[in-house]
């Protein structure tokens, strides 16, 4: 089935990608740009990603992954810090509505630690609400880092082994991948970065191994649905050989 937003953009849905990754770069840029303050860049941005995980929703893609706060993002100044996690809370309890309303399930993936006290039972109750839902699965990326991951996962492993549960030499690699915060999903199919810049910035190492990447110049609070559109109709092109010829 063919879905044509315009003459440019032909969909076919029954080859999308079932896992998106999405870096959202480009905030403070775009408010820089506009003369505003650096929170306007982020509360906008935040509308964006409701759109576009709203849409991704529509579609009918299963999961969908946003890289929201990183464990480097914590150098920041600490007003912006607070501002965003600030935010964040908001964005979550708004998320309430939002997720069960359109039958979409959300999770965290990072370390929840850092995390306030009531940022961590908001997430709890989001995740505990929508469950049971048949929606897309929303992986919301916070005080995450790839390579925390994997140290997490490798420590988790570790203790498998110390346990009896695993004998070394019989580790593989789908023993890791079940200690990642995705585990039993699907690895990404599509990774779409906004603003122009091409780089990973420790976002799911493990899990885009194979993905198809995609860039824009444009800055995330401008992404919008067209060009979601455009990132899953390029990908719909591309030959996916998995390392094979």
């Amino acid at each position: 089935m063919f879905l044509k937003r315009n003459k440019e953009i032909e969909i076919d849905y029954d080859n999308l990608p079932e896992h998106i990754g999405i870096i959202m770069d480009g905030n403070g840029r775009w408010a820089k740009k506009r003369g505003l303050p650096r929170t306007a860049g982020h509360k906008t941005g935040a509308e964006t990603i409701k759109k576009i995980v709203r849409e991704a929703n529509r579609m009918g893609i299963k999961y969908m992954t946003a890289y929201a706060f990183s464990t480097e993002n914590w150098k920041r100044p600490k007003s912006e810090v607070d501002m965003l996690m600030d935010l964040l809370l908001n964005y979550l309890k708004d998320a309430e509505r939002l997720m069960h309303e359109d039958n979409m399930r959300l999770r965290l993936i990072g370390s929840p630690n850092e995390l306030s006290p009531e940022i961590r039972e908001q997430i709890k109750h989001v995740e505990e609400l929508t469950k049971n839902n048949t929606g897309i699965l929303w992986n919301i990326a916070i005080n995450y880092g790839g390579r925390e991951e994997i140290t997490h996962a490798a420590k988790e492993l570790y203790k498998d082994i110390e346990n009896g549960k695993k004998s070394i030499d019989d580790i593989t690699p789908d023993d890791l991948e079940k200690h990642l915060y995705t585990a039993g999903q699907p690895d990404v199919d599509l990774l779409i970065r906004t603003s122009g810049e091409q780089r990973l910035s420790n976002f799911m190492l493990w899990q885009v191994s194979y993905a198809e990447f995609w860039y824009t110049d444009k800055l995330w609070p401008d992404f919008d649905e067209q060009d979601l559109h455009r990132a899953i109709a390029d990908f719909q092109q591309r030959g996916r050989r998995f390392g094979g010829v």
